[in-house]
């Protein structure tokens, strides 16, 4: 993890999102650098997995700027496939081609979206589901593997892609609670390799370890961002407040 880089790989500026009258997320700023793990806690409803959704341009902003290595995403002028070449993301549901082995969902990203070989996309694929500790299970369909194998390999396909930053939408809220274990040691291992990571979360312990930094989103709005022990040990807004002491049991 390094932050001692100048310019943020990621800005946000005054990010808005609406649905007709509804304000989904009414005005978000923050940055995160180069080999920075930031998570976003916060209760449901909040507007985690729509900010990160307008990220990654799932949705279109209504207003404000996304800067990408200084350079504003949302300028018509920008060209998007680069862009999306670059921030991967893994989602709740693990969105695995059923009609395709394991082996395959992380080649076909990597011959259609970066023109790869087949021989190169097989060996990227091969080294970073050995990195997920899925090798053995490269000719299994998704429907043969448990909730959390079938996460990995959703990571190792992201990861596949060569992201600058990578992107998870509480990548553990869809398994059983056995599994939730298997992934956040996978994405903790991660976190160790410098890949940049943004990661919306219910796990406050994971949470706490993992990140840089910690962005609390209430209502639209982040209402206290700073460090684990800031946040955790020290909010100073009552919602933090009254959010954490719901998760007491973990000891913070």
């Amino acid at each position: 993890m390094n932050n001692n880089i100048e310019q943020p790989i990621l800005q946000v500026e005054h990010l808005q999102k609406n649905y007709g009258a509804h304000k989904v997320l009414r005005d978000i700023s923050f940055n995160i650098n180069q080999g920075e793990i930031m998570t976003i806690i916060g209760p449901s409803g909040g507007g985690k997995s729509t900010m990160l959704r307008c990220i990654n341009l799932l949705e279109d902003p209504t207003g404000g700027k996304i800067l990408f290595h200084g350079n504003n995403i949302l300028d018509p002028k920008f060209d998007l496939n680069i862009y999306r070449s670059k921030v991967g993301m893994v989602f709740q549901q693990f969105n695995l081609f059923n009609n395709k082995n394991v082996l395959q969902n992380c080649m076909i990203g990597q011959e259609m979206v970066l023109g790869r070989s087949k021989d190169e996309a097989k060996e990227t694929a091969l080294k970073n589901l050995k990195k997920v500790g899925m090798e053995s299970f490269v000719d299994a369909k998704p429907s043969q593997l448990s909730g959390g194998q079938q996460q990995r390999v959703a990571i190792a396909r992201a990861i596949s892609m060569d992201p600058e930053v990578l992107l998870f939408d509480e990548p553990t809220s869809a398994l059983d609670p056995e599994m939730v274990g298997e992934v956040l040691n996978t994405m903790s291992a991660l976190a160790k390799t410098g890949l940049t990571m943004a990661i919306v979360t219910h796990e406050m312990g994971f949470a706490r370890d993992i990140s840089d930094q910690v962005l609390f989103m209430s209502d639209g709005v982040i209402t206290e961002q700073g460090t684990p022990d800031q946040i955790f040990n020290h909010p100073q807004e009552e919602k933090t407040q009254k959010f954490l002491r719901n998760f007491r049991s973990e000891q913070f």
